[in-house]
């Protein structure tokens, strides 16, 4: 079976147990159980990642960063100053590349946020987290790594989908993120057709992510 490492923030938080439950028996999906953060916070830790794959390789990864870049904390500047997260994201991109040499590399862009829902000190907004994932994706598609829209795919989601103004944990959401990614990984793994599964529901609401 494929190995397959999961990567990113407290939106692939809310996917992962359901992506492994819908593969299991059909493929190896490893994930760390803390959300991986801000850009710069995956790069320093993605070789402590690897650690958790069987033989220390991965075929397929899919991973994202972002939205704890573009996050503006008590109407202050964003965490992370775009040209900045850029930087990270180009040197992620490398150690990836250097940690796992074959493996297939998905990136995925941070999704969307309902702004006037969140207090002022405590803010993202979408025009920035649209910047932000042109910004990424210039950079991952440098080299040669794929895209999944996740932004563009939770834009169109039904208002049930929601658990609050940044994540997807209701029943509903959690189907069709992980039905997303899985759609995402099923050609890299050489799987057909639908793949089923139990939705595993993250409930950990943690407004600070």
């Amino acid at each position: 079976m494929k190995t397959v490492l999961l990567l990113g923030d407290s939106i692939r938080v809310g996917y992962d147990k359901s992506v492994q439950a819908a593969l299991s028996g059909k493929a190896n999906v490893c994930f760390p159980e803390e959300n991986c953060r801000f850009a710069a916070y995956l790069l320093r830790n993605l070789h402590e990642y690897r650690t958790l794959l069987p033989d220390g390789k991965a075929d397929v990864i899919h991973w994202n960063a972002g939205l704890w870049d573009c996050l503006h904390l008590f109407e202050e500047e964003t965490q992370t100053p775009i040209e900045v997260y850029a930087y990270y994201i180009d040197r992620i991109c490398k150690r990836i590349q250097k940690l796992f040499p074959e493996a297939e590399v998905i990136f995925a862009t941070s999704t969307s946020v309902i702004s006037e829902k969140m207090g002022k000190d405590f803010k993202r907004y979408n025009e920035e987290i649209e910047a932000y994932n042109a910004a990424a994706v210039e950079v991952v598609k440098r080299y040669g790594f794929a895209v999944n829209d996740l932004y563009a795919f939770s834009r169109n989601l039904p208002p049930e989908a929601r658990t609050g103004p940044t994540h997807f944990n209701s029943e509903v959401g959690t189907a069709l993120m992980a039905e997303a990614v899985l759609a995402c990984l099923r050609p890299y793994l050489s799987l057909e057709g639908d793949v089923g599964g139990k939705v595993v529901i993250h409930t950990d609401e943690t407004e600070g992510f």
